[in-house]
């Protein structure tokens, strides 16, 4: 997947609002494979459903959104399974663990249908993160910091050609921030893939291409 085209896009929930001054939300926008989006928000603007829009999870928007050229309304279940296999890597802020697991089961569940790392690369990052020795817990008695930093883990067990990160340091310190950003600029520079990141106010240290105030 190369470019990401958003046209004319509005959440239905702002229907009948004037121009806010986005630069997303009412405009054509084209986000390119290879390069880093910054997508800075205040609360309630929408951030978290151009996420959900770009991964399918949901369409309640008016005007166009379009992958590769293909619109997404057209995509059957099949195809859209594929985009989030293989060409869509997705952290959304509500993270979608699975408490009742162990931090493991959780990124397992998503690496056993990419086979993309091996358990020792998976090792290595969560020592990164400094989560390493919870690796056998339960999700459930890990903390909200530590629970982000293991779906980012998961979210890149998986090859892709854009990373779509949700707030993804919200609630990290700086140093932990820069190990985030390091991650994940590695893998999208071995990917050659684009980085689409949400913020409010805690940046993520990904050199950024573009900026864009939804």
């Amino acid at each position: 997947m190369k470019r990401i085209e958003l046209k004319g896009m509005l959440p239905s929930v702002f229907a009948g609002r004037g121009d806010t001054g986005s630069q997303v939300w009412l405009r054509d926008v084209t986000l390119e494979r290879g390069r880093n989006y910054l997508i800075s928000a205040e609360s309630g603007t929408g951030k978290s459903s151009l996420c959900s829009y770009i991964y399918g999870y949901r369409n309640d928007f008016a005007g166009t959104l379009l992958l590769d050229g293909r619109d997404v309304n057209t995509l059957t279940v099949s195809e859209w399974c594929d985009v989030r296999r293989r060409h869509i890597a997705y952290l959304p802020q509500d993270l979608r663990l699975f408490p009742e697991l162990t931090v493991m089961e959780n990124i397992l569940l998503k690496n056993q249908l990419t086979h993309y790392k091996s358990e020792a690369q998976i090792v290595q990052m969560l020592e990164m993160l400094g989560v390493a020795e919870k690796a056998q817990s339960l999700v459930a008695h890990l903390s909200i910091g530590q629970q982000q930093r293991v779906a980012l883990v998961r979210t890149l067990c998986q090859p892709a050609d854009f990373i779509v990160l949700d707030e993804p340091v919200s609630h990290l310190d700086e140093s932990n921030n820069r190990i985030v950003a390091q991650l994940v600029s590695t893998e999208a520079s071995v990917q050659g893939a684009g980085i689409i990141a949400t913020s409010v106010g805690n940046h993520v240290l990904i050199t950024v291409d573009e900026e864009l105030k939804l």
